[in-house]
């Protein structure tokens, strides 16, 4: 009888249709696993494919290549036992499946049961739910294969699976597994990152260690796999309800790997002490096979990684996804209108830290390797001009202050740096419409028009700057901005990616004090940042004797947060989003609240066009304004007319 065996989880960095890239992640996580002795390799479902082929995933040539990718896989897991996922087709249905290999052979598939439907996720449009209990043989392209809720009994262990979103609801397949004997169960996934989403992650993998009674194995995806959603990593083993391994998180690895000796025989005692508490259901359909499990000397259990700051995350999880969207997009670096405020100066910031971070894992040669084709030189200090390109574009109502601002920090990032004056463009742009209108352009009567020319002429020069180096223009708005359409379309939303979109402005403030003081390990403080944090936000856009700030245009970003949490992640009316609002903010009185929730909800309202346009942002937690993948409005609306008359 096996009493312990050693077993492993592996993160890959995948590429929607990529099918030799992702095959050869595939099979260097199971070279990893061979070298470090493991029986069992749990990898991320849909690992074949990628998880973000959208559409595609009703296309029969996608399932043909995909089946095509898995034989020519299956014959290295020679001696091991290897899981991953891939999508399949049965009487014209797909089906989003994990193939679990055996020494060589493909043993059988089992289905996802409960497929993620809310938020990113958009499964229920391409896959079908296996039903529970239910399996079959099927014809796989002449090989007769068993598929659905199936357990595997290999040698003298038995192993079930939950796949991703099974292990978030409420009826677990897991919760039928101990009263068949399983032993080890896999947890194939493709979990977004979300602020504090670890913690969950280890939760359900310790609860369901201690609750079935058996060894959890759950391996994520790892990287910007398909532009919106930042996958994490972070794969976990847990034995008998602790957690025995953690995986990195928002490693710039391709493959990374945790492996760790289970106590299968630890797990049957827990079973069989718990055996008189448990409901007896139906034995799953067992697959039985042949296996000689290795035998494996006990180890010390690992104490799980410390959770991080939210600063933390922030700064990794960004990191991580513009090295993946740069390089997968083929982008050579990053271009910013950089204005001397926060929004802009994180956004180029974040660049540098891209590559402290990526520099500092990978080793400077690896980072250059996986990023050949921007041909970068040898010597590293020169990086960042070839990677960022900033542009400060003043007009008479800019201040010294913002350019000098715009100065420190790209000095301080040694980005490649411009900056010139777009008065001249302005000008003739309004004389061309005061000829028209036969009347000259006033700030008393003309105000918005007059802010947003100067937004918007500045977007043809930084996009040809853009088109020169073949970089990416990343667009500086951020959510709270989007929320009420504080923003120039064509101006400060230009742009082929808004990275800090899902992001808003009150959190970004807090961020920039952070990172101009401390920041992480590898990247040390930011203190050019002082120039920014010190300054209270601004477009400047108007004279200077009107002393424009956001704020005043606005109101307070902290109230901003607080009424967009309640309107729009928790759905409160614009009665109920006031209550919540004063009881955050005491401090201010019924009458500046009752003007500040009439102006958000009108502005929401009526600016859903806007957030229709803007470019691809990352998504961050469950706050996201996204219309195409998170937070759907209708863009006509009667802008809650009777709710606001109410107040």
């Amino acid at each position: 009888m096996t009493d312990t065996i050693r077993v492993g989880a592996g993160c890959l960095n995948q590429i929607p249709l990529d099918w030799s890239g992702n095959r050869r992640r595939i099979l260097e996580a199971i070279s990893q696993a061979r070298s470090a002795d493991l029986s069992l390799l749990c990898l991320p479902e849909l690992a074949i494919t990628g998880y973000g082929c959208e559409d595609h995933f009703l296309s029969h040539e996608v399932a043909t290549r995909a089946w095509d990718s898995l034989l020519q896989i299956t014959p290295h897991s020679s001696g091991l036992i290897v899981a991953l996922g891939l999508p399949v087709w049965i009487k014209n249905a797909v089906y989003n499946a994990t193939a679990l290999l055996v020494d060589g052979k493909i043993a059988g598939l089992v289905a996802k049961q409960n497929l993620a439907g809310d938020g990113l996720h958009y499964e229920p449009r391409w896959f079908k739910p296996w039903p529970t209990g239910q399996h079959i043989h099927s014809d796989f392209h002449g090989k007769n294969i068993p598929i659905g809720d199936l357990i595997f009994k290999l040698g003298d262990i038995r192993i079930g699976l939950e796949i991703c979103e099974d292990a978030w609801v409420a009826d677990r397949p897991g919760r039928h597994f101990s009263s068949s004997g399983v032993d080890i169960i896999l947890n194939p996934s493709a979990s977004h990152f979300a602020f504090g989403k670890q913690e969950i992650r280890q939760q359900f993998t310790r609860e369901g260690s201690r609750a079935f009674g058996a060894a959890y194995i759950y391996a994520n995806l790892l990287g910007n796999e398909s532009g919106r959603a930042i996958f994490d990593g972070g794969g976990l083993i847990a034995d008998h309800g602790k957690i025995t391994a953690e995986g990195p998180r928002f490693s710039f690895q391709e493959v990374t790997l945790i492996s760790k000796t289970v106590d299968i025989e630890r797990n049957r005692l827990h079973q069989a002490r718990t055996a008189s508490r448990r409901v007896e259901v139906q034995d799953h359909p067992e697959v039985s096979l042949p296996f000689d499990w290795p035998k494996t000397t006990p180890e010390q259990p690992q104490d799980p990684l410390p959770p991080m700051s939210k600063e933390e995350e922030f700064t990794r999880a960004m990191a991580l996804a513009y090295f993946d969207y740069m390089r997968k997009s083929w982008s050579k670096g990053f271009v910013v209108s950089l204005s001397g405020g926060a929004d802009s100066a994180a956004v180029s910031s974040l660049v540098k830290i891209m590559l402290q971070l990526a520099t500092h894992e990978l080793g400077q040669q690896t980072f250059r390797d996986r990023l050949a084709y921007l041909n970068l030189p040898e010597d590293p200090s020169t990086w960042m001009h070839h990677l960022l390109f900033c542009a400060y574009q003043g007009t008479k109502n800019s201040g010294e202050t913002t350019r000098q601002a715009a100065r420190h920090l790209a000095h301080f990032l040694t980005c490649d740096f411009a900056e010139w004056e777009v008065d001249s463009l302005v000008e003739e742009y309004e004389r061309s419409v005061e000829k028209v209108l036969n009347r000259p352009l006033s700030w008393e009567n003309d105000d918005l028009t007059r802010q947003n020319i100067q937004a918007r002429v500045r977007a043809p020069s930084i996009w040809m700057f853009a088109n020169l180096r073949n970089a990416l223009l990343l667009s500086t708005s951020n959510r709270s901005e989007a929320a009420v359409g504080y923003a120039t379309m064509d101006g400060d939303t230009s742009g082929g990616l808004s990275p800090i979109a899902g992001i808003d402005k009150n959190y970004l403030r807090h961020w920039l004090r952070w990172l101009e003081h401390q920041g992480l390990p590898q990247t040390g403080p930011y203190p050019a940042l002082s120039h920014i944090n010190s300054q209270q936000p601004t477009a400047e856009l108007r004279p200077p004797k009107h002393k424009q700030s956001d704020e005043s245009d606005l109101m307070p970003y902290d109230v901003l947060d607080s009424i967009e949490r309640a309107a729009i992640r928790d759905k409160k009316g614009p009665k109920a989003a006031m209550t919540y609002a004063l009881q955050k903010h005491p401090n201010y009185s019924e009458t500046e609240m009752k003007e500040w929730i009439i102006k958000f909800f009108t502005l929401w309202s009526r600016n859903q066009w806007k957030r229709e346009r803007y470019a691809v942002s990352f998504h961050l937690d469950d706050l996201n304004l996204d219309p195409k993948s998170w937070c759907r409005f209708p863009i006509l609306s009667s802008g809650f007319a009777e709710e606001l008359a109410e107040l």
